[in-house]
């Protein structure tokens, strides 16, 4: 019987992990990855404080190690139902095993949100990608399409450059949301041109990609771009569908918190990505990490 725990290993459950070891309660971090998650796959960091650049994956590492420090234990498995019903907490993971604690932080993240367009599902690894950092190198002088106007595809759309000879951004609306120094970053840029207003229709291949089909929101006018590659952004699903009998998610399939990471059920707490909230950043997770660990200390004490 754990005290404490933490479904997931991202920078928020390792963060969690750190601090729930560092109050001596006997805790385990379980994740089907590597620890760390997305950061992984995030080749530049230079927005988390105390380094002005580190690459996901050194990041991740120094986390992990200062997790391991303080005696949190790490699993490496897949978890497939959960009970949060009375004072003991199950957790179900593939294969059978049953993982019970005191207490539940719920740190499972997101994944990329797809198109659902024809051509995606067949391509997939064949051109479309959704990790410029894990694909991008393997598009080398040759065309790619990034889809989205947010942080990720922007950052990600630079990022492809390095290999690209050519990176086209297709945005549905008319403006990016990306963040202004991102923005004016990919403006600079004389690899990346832009598409606006237009959505993919279709990405055409047949052993690998070779067009996409496009459609202006506007108009309705029809086109066709000839491509090598297309990298997706275009948001995130919370990887919650283990959670669906448990009583802690909302309509969205997000978890609803209060100030204290504490969902609507005793001794269970949720943080970062999975999270309904405003941003969703390496720090922000980090920080829920240490105030739902220290919230959780707190409910332990009360039982």
């Amino acid at each position: 019987m754990y005290d404490l725990a933490i479904l997931g290993g991202g920078p928020g459950g390792l963060t969690a992990g750190m601090y729930a070891g560092r109050a001596n309660l006997k805790t385990i971090v379980i994740d089907k990855g590597l620890p760390g998650g997305q950061m992984q796959n995030t080749l530049e960091i230079e927005n988390y404080p105390g380094f002005k650049n580190i690459t996901g994956a050194q990041l991740s590492e120094l986390l992990y190690e200062h997790m391991l420090e303080f005696g949190a234990e790490w699993k490496q498995a897949e978890i497939v139902d959960v009970n949060f019903e009375g004072s003991e907490k199950q957790i179900v993971l593939a294969g059978g095993e049953t993982i019970s604690a005191k207490a539940v932080i719920i740190a499972t993240g997101t994944q990329p949100r797809r198109l659902n367009v024809p051509g995606e599902t067949l391509l997939a690894g064949r051109g479309v990608s959704y990790c410029a950092t894990c694909d991008g190198a393997f598009f080398r002088n040759k065309q790619v399409v990034v889809v989205g106007g947010g942080d990720s595809a922007v950052e990600e759309g630079i990022f492809l450059t390095r290999f690209a000879a050519q990176v086209t951004i297709i945005h549905r609306r008319d403006q990016l949301r990306a963040a202004p120094i991102l923005q004016k970053r990919a403006f600079a840029n004389d690899k990346i041109n832009f598409i606006w207003d237009t959505v993919v229709e279709e990405i055409v291949g047949e052993n690998r990609v070779t067009q996409v089909k496009l459609k202006n929101v506007k108009t309705g006018e029809a086109s066709e771009l000839d491509a090598d590659g297309v990298f997706i952004y275009i948001g995130y699903l919370p990887n919650t569908g283990y959670l669906k009998n448990s009583g802690v998610l909302n309509d969205n399939g997000f978890i609803d918190t209060d100030e204290k990471m504490a969902t609507k059920i005793p001794g269970v707490f949720a943080i970062g990505d999975v999270r309904e909230t405003y941003l969703r950043q390496i720090v922000t997770a980090a920080g829920d990490g240490a105030l739902a660990a220290m919230s959780a200390y707190h409910y332990l004490e009360t039982l």
